[in-house]
């Protein structure tokens, strides 16, 4: 696999370049561009089209989020990930509603870290550990206050099976192994699911599969 083009997008210049020199190691990243500011990484991803634009939360100006929703309107096929030290579940969830790919909070090892970011282009979907145990309680939360989304009825049985193996946090790959079928199938599966719930990205998918107790049935081998 060719080196993932990476955007780094910090508004502290001794973490950009740290984070930048750390990364030079890898040779499965190979960063491209930093910007200072949500504005200034819009204007840089219209330039560089990175494969990955990896943002902080907290910036001045434009907030990241809405800047996460531009880059994904204007560069779908870029994937976002935020990178930051908010543990906030408001800044979690506003990530998710945005279009980010994932939520990895600045304490993560940098080995931990290539290791999630090459995860999204297998169809991962990164988020740190104390953010998931905060995503599972939102999820409690709704369920008692039986907040519900679009209707799950409309998904055929094996996108149910597709859609509960991707909130077990299985790749496409693993999907495809486990249900035998290949992974373009696993794509085309994917794809529906996301537009029958009117959802954004996988990310999107597992909580609303979570919420819904879709993930029952189907166990990973």
């Amino acid at each position: 696999m060719k080196p993932i083009s990476v955007l780094i997008v910090d508004d502290h210049v001794l973490f950009r370049q740290g984070l930048m020199n750390l990364l030079r190691d890898f040779g499965e990243i190979r960063v491209i561009g930093e910007a200072a500011d949500a504005e200034e990484a819009v204007r840089a991803a219209r330039q560089l089209r990175p494969d990955l634009v990896l943002m902080d939360v907290r910036m001045p100006g434009l907030a990241a989020f809405a800047a996460t929703r531009q880059i994904k309107q204007e560069l779908p096929q870029t994937r976002v990930v935020i990178l930051t030290a908010s543990e906030e579940e408001k800044d979690l969830f506003e990530a998710i509603k945005a279009g980010a790919e994932g939520y990895i909070l600045k304490d993560t090892r940098i080995e931990e870290l290539v290791r999630m970011l090459v995860g999204v282009f297998r169809g991962e979907a990164p988020v740190s550990g104390i953010m998931a145990a905060k995503m599972l309680g939102e999820f409690a939360r709704k369920a008692q206050h039986k907040e519900r989304g679009p209707d799950p009825t409309e998904l055929t049985e094996r996108e149910r099976e597709v859609l509960s193996l991707v909130a077990k946090g299985a790749s496409n790959l693993e999907i495809s192994r486990q249900l035998h079928i290949s992974e373009n199938t696993v794509k085309k599966h994917l794809r529906s699911i996301l537009d029958k719930l009117h959802l954004e990205n996988r990310v999107q998918a597992a909580i609303y599969a979570l919420q819904e107790n879709l993930i029952g049935g189907t166990h990973l081998e």
